[in-house]
């Protein structure tokens, strides 16, 4: 025994069973003691204990400690919860029902939460041809320079890849739908296995759709999108103007959804169809002006016509476009692009503290 692990005592073999299979999903190993008395000095120093109900109902052998869970079949009794109380035990749990919830608090042992939660950006143009993925992109490069790092998560299936926007089309590594998650995901496990875009400074994982344009099912993107925040990791989505099941779970999710919109009135146009279907799903959408300024008050003018606040404006770079074709964008992102993106970042990062006061 390590005192790294969970310890588990459970003298139910159908109970036994299904804790080490739950864990085995999670990834934690776990020490184990026949009983209470055998446990030792392992009773103190481990994370976690957890009990089944037979082993709750012999009389206590040791002394309390806090992170005791108990496991029942099927739904806990009135005798269940006594001895909870009585055994200094913070949670019940039961069997097939929680199982997630098991899988979960396994899960926070191999992979502790971060000390700060991580961020969900979802970008959305206002139009086609906005240069939404290009800003998604961008917004991901900069949140990777964090101490969480950043994932950036392909949500629009007719997009085209972003693995094709960064370079990274031959590069191996799954794709939508490979990536099925349901439950507790790993963020450090997934990261790793996904295509990395190497920049100044790091490497930005990238999970992209498939070669023939599928994309995301709505219960591993919502998974994926917990264990990345849990896990201290900014996700950025690129999104599809029409939304359908996964993206709506990534702007619900999202910390800041921006809104590409080109400084033009035709564009002004097209983004008010895509705030019909934004509005309702968020309150946190903001407008990134991109395009050709007439003045320094054109973004605000666009924002205004959108009844949205201002993340920032962004000039014209035709570097864009130059970096796109070699696939060096990450190398060579323009000055523009790279300071949108920063600011659009910080505010976020502002209004996160300012709401968790």
């Amino acid at each position: 025994m390590t005192g790294e692990r969970p310890l588990v005592i459970a003298a139910d073999e159908t109970v036994l069973d299904e804790i080490l299979r739950v864990a085995a999903v999670a990834g934690c190993e776990l020490d184990r003691a026949p009983d209470l008395t055998a446990a030792g000095d392992h009773w103190a120093d481990a994370p976690l204990v957890v009990l089944d109900e037979e082993t709750a109902r012999l009389p206590p052998a040791l002394p309390r400690r806090s992170g005791i869970l108990l496991v029942c079949k099927g739904s806990p009794g009135p005798k269940t919860w006594e001895r909870a109380f009585r055994g200094g035990i913070e949670r019940v749990i039961s069997l097939p029902d929680e199982e997630t919830q098991l899988a979960g608090v396994f899960a926070d042992v191999v992979e502790k939460p971060a000390k700060q939660a991580g961020l969900v950006f979802a970008v959305v143009g206002g139009r086609g041809g906005a240069g939404a993925s290009v800003f998604a992109a961008a917004l991901a490069l900069a949140a990777d320079h964090e101490p969480g790092g950043a994932l950036l998560v392909d949500c629009d299936p007719l997009g085209g890849g972003l693995d094709m926007l960064l370079g990274l089309e031959k590069v191996p590594g799954p794709r939508w739908p490979e990536v099925q998650a349901s439950g507790r995901v790993s963020a450090q496990s997934l990261s790793a296995a996904l295509p990395q875009r190497r920049h100044p400074g790091g490497s930005l994982p990238v999970l992209s759709c498939g070669p023939q344009g599928e994309g995301p099912d709505a219960a591993s993107l919502s998974a994926i999108l917990s264990a990345s925040r849990r896990a201290g990791r900014t996700v950025v989505c690129d999104l599809p103007r029409t939304l359908g099941e996964a993206a709506t779970e990534a702007v619900k999710a999202a910390d800041t959804v921006a809104l590409l919109v080109p400084v033009e009135f035709r564009a002004c146009n097209a983004a008010k169809r895509v705030l019909r279907g934004l509005s309702p799903l968020t309150s946190r959408t903001g407008v990134v002006a991109c395009g050709p300024c007439r003045s320094p008050e054109s973004g605000h003018h666009t924002a205004k016509l959108l009844n949205l606040p201002l993340l920032t404006s962004m000039p014209p770079d035709r570097t864009v476009l130059n970096a796109l074709e070699r696939g060096e964008l990450a190398e060579t992102r323009p000055r523009y692009l790279t300071e949108a993106a920063a600011e659009v970042l910080v505010a976020t990062h502002r209004r996160a503290r300012e709401t968790a006061r």
